[in-house]
């Protein structure tokens, strides 16, 4: 073995602490880095992959009056497309008379093809398999009988239970969407033999194309594929609405329309014959009176003909299902998060590896000055300490690339426990690594050049001498006289000390502070998903439920069943609709309106305060309220003028007035004068918004299942469940944020010890003067650890502020289109931040300690001459 390549073994052994420190800090750098950039991408595809098996379909389509296999023809006009009939319901069943999605399940089904976690798929008739979340909530089990209402309108209304599955149209376990029936919230599905469904047509329509399956399902060019498709589907099926409406009605309405030309005749006969008076005139009006209700009858049944047979479609795609959307915007925002905080992480990383090299390197001087001196090459003395930084960069590297790759992605898979179980797919991240190996070698190689590099440049005599120490100066404190002479001596030695070598303190400062601020920004990250539900239903919405009325200013029925429930406290009437907000090429779609019936009381259950300022702000004739989200998404600002786009398809256009604070969802408030003067229509109020004093899950759904049934109310959507939607949000994110903490806990350490190291390395010769001056071990510890009680108390003040500022940085880049996070570090993420850095010092200065009661002075101080 060649001399060089001897003394590099040499250097590695001797030295295994640093060269083990200097690959733990790129292994947890890289790690993390790529591990977590990792993350939201094997989110995707795993999901991908577990949606495409079951073929979920790309577009669901739904008819008031159903489909028939002409539709499936008129579907597959466009360009790829694949339909498939499906017929479905929403029912009441079970022992609880749950709300239930019912589908009729076939064999060779196309689409949508169920998984099944136990037992086996309908082989008969009396048989059913019911939704997982149907065995884990509700305890159903295998083999036992399962029953349904009689207005389910089954042929059976009894099945034996004989499987549980998952379907792909359901990912997340939280949510199975709503209904018109039961207490308006679907708990589970169901599926039996499609000949037991008992319905004429199918109500459903799956649409697939071939040529979107290449494309990621969360990615923007299938979400554009598929917007242009269903275009093209709404072209192709918008003259068959009114065949179909024709074809079902038939000549049921020109046969009504005869009856009362017929009705309308006779009574003008009547009235001619009543004007004759007498018994004439008598019997005339009796007989009127009869065909009014006659006519009364007809006209009633031509309304009730023409609502059932008017054929409307409503169309969706993969972003509508329940849990879909939230689970894309979870992905997007772990890898928002993975944008910020890895690259922050591994900065710091890289920083203190640079400064580690460069130290190693500048303490070799005399080994560099003797190979230069004995007749070595630039290179060839280069090339020794590059193979050195070399080798614990790949090897830092290639570790943490292969377990931050193939772990980290895994466990955030694994804790994703409110979803279906996922196919995983954890591919690895070239691109990343490319990065991760740039950086690191530029941390190791790059400082090892620069370095060698600079020290090559003097003379051999030059460099086989110890570097100059640098001579002390005055520091500002000592410029405070009363305060400077109250100083013991070995303060005054520490202080001159960290003035001294700034490069250092600067070092250890940002080491610190940039663990404090990593392991700050863990904790603000999850404070702040939390915030967003808190603050929105705590500080903006002081409401709990919400009633769409099944016919708009009729709640006399809904009040009744209101004024008997315990629970009920009060409620305002809102006219509530749904619509797009355009300006200036940006659109926000899906906006709630609400325009109240009474403004002021209106301020009890809705917040409207200015975004900035906290002020109230009031809702003028004229104009509206955005909320802040939506406003920005349209980059509006008061006094700009947007125009709106109902569902009803009413248009107008209006100024914003004001910008409302707001956290979750898209909002615009307005005057009933100004609802009038923007959609040229009065308001009815179709919707209330109710205060309910404390309520139990089950007085909920008790509550919900009566105003459906018996109150008039289509539905009844309670806040507590968009609650418990961003608890589980936050609650997903626990197990993440305390993998980020452990590694940036994990990674403050090694930086901690690693400085420490240095800095005794480098003041050998300084400890070993003051230990044969008589200094006592404690006190030669105390010389050390002075210096870096003050470091770490400067650092860790530094990294409150740095988390701060990274937390929201991160937070803003994470926020979606529907939801804002603000700023939020509770006082025990400062606490575990401070106590784990001081942790953290006291453990390396106990390494210290024993190290320094073990230190050869007298080789230590022997002369390099």
């Amino acid at each position: 073995m060649k001399p060089m390549t001897k003394n590099m073994w040499r250097e590695i052994s001797h030295g295994k602490g640093r060269f083990i420190a200097i690959i733990l800090i790129i292994l947890l750098g890289v790690q993390i880095f790529v591990g977590i950039k990792a993350a939201g991408p094997t989110l995707n595809d795993s999901a991908d992959k577990t949606v495409k098996d079951a073929k979920l379909s790309d577009v669901q389509a739904f008819s008031t009056t159903g489909f028939t296999h002409k539709d499936v023809q008129l579907a597959e006009k466009v360009a790829g497309a694949k339909a498939e009939l499906v017929k479905f319901k929403d029912v009441v069943g079970g022992k609880d008379q749950a709300a239930v999605a019912l589908y009729g399940y076939t064999k060779d089904a196309r689409y949508n093809k169920l998984s099944l976690r136990s037992g086996h798929m309908p082989r008969n008739g009396h048989e059913i398999v019911l939704d997982e979340l149907a065995k884990d909530n509700d305890g159903y089990k295998l083999g036992q009988t399962y029953t349904f209402s009689k207005s389910a309108k089954l042929k059976h209304r009894s099945y034996k239970i004989v499987g549980f599955a998952d379907s792909p149209m359901y990912i997340d376990d939280s949510t199975r969407g709503s209904a018109d029936v039961g207490d308006g919230t679907v708990r589970y599905l169901a599926y039996i033999p499609q000949r037991e469904m008992n319905l004429k047509v199918a109500m459903m329509l799956n649409i697939g194309f071939h040529n979107l399956q290449s494309k990621g399902t969360f990615t923007d060019g299938y979400s554009d594929a598929v917007n242009a498709k269903v275009t093209a589907l709404k072209k192709v099926f918008k003259p068959r609405a009114a065949s179909r409406t024709k074809a079902l009605l038939g000549n049921t309405v020109v046969t009504l329309d005869q009856q009362l030309a017929k009705i309308t005749a006779a009574k003008k006969q009547l009235q001619q014959a009543g004007q004759q008076g007498g018994s004439a005139a008598n019997l005339a009006g009796q007989q009127d009176v009869t065909l009014t209700k006659e006519a009364a009858q007809l006209k009633a049944a031509k309304t009730k003909a023409l609502a059932a047979g008017k054929t409307t479609y409503t169309w969706q795609d993969r972003n509508d299902l329940p849990g879909f959307q939230a689970y894309g915007e979870s992905s997007d925002r772990i890898a928002a998060i993975a944008n910020v905080f890895p690259v922050f992480f591994f900065l710091i990383a890289a920083l203190i590896t640079f400064t580690t090299i460069t130290r190693m390197v500048e303490e070799a001087r005399s080994q560099i000055g003797t190979f230069k001196a004995l007749g070595y090459s630039k290179w060839a003395i280069a090339k020794n300490y590059l193979a050195y930084a070399l080798t614990a960069g790949l090897i830092g590297t290639v570790l943490g690339a292969l377990i931050g790759n193939t772990t980290l992605p895994r466990i955030v898979l694994a804790l994703y426990k409110t979803y279906i179980p996922l196919k995983w797919v954890v591919k690895f991240q070239w691109g990343d690594i490319g990065w991760a190996l740039l950086f690191s070698m530029i941390a190791t190689v790059g400082a090892a050049a620069y370095v060698v590099w600079r020290e090559l440049t003097e003379g051999p005599a030059d460099l086989m001498r110890p570097r100059s120490p640098k001579s002390a100066k005055r520091i500002m404190l000592e410029r405070i006289t009363p305060l400077w002479n109250r100083l013991s001596f070995n303060r005054k030695v520490s202080y001159r000390n960290l003035f001294r070598f700034k490069s250092r303190m600067f070092m250890t400062i940002i080491g610190i502070a940039g663990g404090t601020a990593l392991i700050l920004t863990g904790f603000g990250i999850q404070d702040s998903i939390g915030a967003s539900g808190t603050r929105q239903y705590n500080d903006i919405i002081h409401y709990q439920a919400t009633m769409r009325l099944r016919t708009a200013g009729q709640e006399d029925k809904a009040d009744q069943i209101l004024n008997n429930n315990d629970q009920y406290h009060s409620h305002t009437d809102v006219a509530a609709n749904v619509g797009d907000l355009k300006t200036n090429g940006h659109q926000v779609n899906d906006v709630n309106i609400y325009a109240p019936d009474n403004v002021a009381q209106f301020k009890r259950y809705v917040t409207v305060r200015n975004a900035n300022t906290g002020k109230s702000l009031s809702l003028p004739k004229n104009g509206v309220v955005l909320t802040e989200k939506t406003a920005d998404l349209l980059h509006v600002k008061v006094g700009d003028h947007i125009k709106v786009t109902t569902t009803d398809n009413k248009q107008g256009t209006a100024k914003v007035t004001g910008i409302t604070e707001n956290y979750m969802g898209h909002f615009m408030y307005l005057s009933r004068a100004a609802y009038k003067q923007l959609l040229h229509e009065t308001p009815t109020m179709n919707t209330l918004l109710v205060q309910f004093n404390h309520q139990t899950d089950k007085q909920r759904k008790s509550l919900a299942h009566k105003l459906i049934n018996h109150g008039g109310v289509m539905g009844t959507s309670y806040t507590k469940d968009q609650q418990t939607t961003v608890s589980t949000m936050s609650g997903s994110l626990k197990p993440v944020v305390a993998i980020f903490i452990l590694l940036s806990g994990i990674l403050s350490f090694v930086v901690l010890y690693n400085l420490t190291n240095i800095n005794v390395s480098e003041r050998i010769r300084e400890l070993s003067t003051i230990k044969v001056l008589g200094f006592y071990d404690n006190e030669v510890t105390m010389y050390i650890v002075r210096e870096n009680i003050v470091l770490t108390i400067a650092g860790i003040i530094v990294g409150y502020g740095v988390g701060e500022l990274l937390t929201g940085y991160i937070m803003k880049q994470a926020a979606t289109a529907q939801v804002i996070f603000p700023l939020t570090i509770h006082l025990t993420g400062f606490i575990v931040a401070t106590v784990l850095m001081a942790a953290f010092t006291a453990i390396v200065m106990f390494v210290t300690h024993k190290r320094l009661q073990k230190i050869d002075m007298v080789g230590a101080l022997s002369s390099s001459e």
